[in-house]
């Protein structure tokens, strides 16, 4: 179970490392008004900025599917793999819309979807 509690956290902490790459060495960062400095940025720093918005849109699909297979008592072995698969294809989707491969990135992004909603639908 610890490892489940790992994943969840690693998930939680995948959009705060998608905001520390956006504001990364920026030049005049003011962290009393970050959002008006990181509105004002473009290239790779606010598609960083965009992928920690949608990372942490998905934060609450994944919880419920992870917590809902729980409740079912799904094979943890099987949890966790499915779990693993959807952060690596998180960090794989950051990547990507960091590098500015928006077709890759939007592939990544449905694989990922799709392995959530396994996740939600995965049986005991």
């Amino acid at each position: 179970m610890n490892i489940i509690a790992w994943l969840m956290l690693i998930a939680a902490v995948l959009p705060v490392v998608a905001a520390t790459i956006s504001k990364a060495g920026g030049k005049g960062f003011d962290n009393n008004a970050p959002r008006s400095w990181l509105a004002n940025q473009e290239g790779w720093r606010a598609r960083a900025n965009a992928a920690q918005a949608n990372l942490f849109e998905a934060l609450p699909f994944f919880y419920a599917a992870v917590l809902f297979a729980l409740y079912k008592m799904v094979d943890p072995g099987l949890l966790v793999s499915l779990m693993s698969a959807w952060i690596a294809l998180r960090v794989v989707y950051l990547v990507a819309y960091i590098a500015g491969y928006g077709t890759a990135r939007s592939a990544v992004w449905a694989l990922a979807l799709a392995v959530n909603i396994g996740i939600l639908f995965t049986t005991a």
